[in-house]
């Protein structure tokens, strides 16, 4: 079986995590411009090295409450579509043998269990395997634009 490597980040009490793969960088907070009338989710934009970068607030899209804005919060930049997801703070990379990653339980720690493709079970906690496709699909993304009401921050 082939080992997987995830990023893990810590986002509203959840321990949650990346394939290493779909990560190009993680960045301290960069001045974020915030974007009128953008759905909750989009925290603005930063200017990466010249490029804009979209910034989600990755507790607003798992529905957990928006990210807490602390010197620990970083933005998770992904290789595809230039999005960044803020996170509240950036954990240790976990190895995972592939019969170690299991399918979500259906009440994935009251998130949108779709948003989950996989588990692991690490010694102290539960380590939530976040799809980026899935994540980023168009047609969730198309939520209505809302205040920012519920936020941590």
């Amino acid at each position: 079986m082939s080992t997987r490597q995830f990023v893990t980040f810590s986002v509203g009490g959840l321990l949650a995590g990346l394939d290493v793969r779909n990560v190009r960088e993680i960045n301290r907070l960069p001045e974020i411009t915030p974007v009128p009338r953008a759905p909750a989710f989009v925290r603005g934009l930063v200017n990466l090295r010249g490029q804009t970068v979209t910034v989600f607030d990755l507790g607003a899209c798992l529905a957990v409450g928006r990210c807490l804005l602390s010197e620990e919060s970083r933005n998770v930049v992904l290789k595809a579509d230039a999005v960044g997801l803020l996170v509240d703070r950036v954990g240790d990379v976990v190895r995972a043998e592939g019969g170690e990653v299991e399918p979500p339980p259906a009440n994935a720690a009251e998130i949108d269990a779709e948003l989950v493709e996989g588990v692991v079970q690490l010694p102290e906690d539960l380590l939530l395997i976040l799809s980026v496709p899935r994540l980023l699909d168009p047609a969730r993304l198309r939520a209505p634009a809302q205040p920012p009401s519920g936020a941590r921050s």
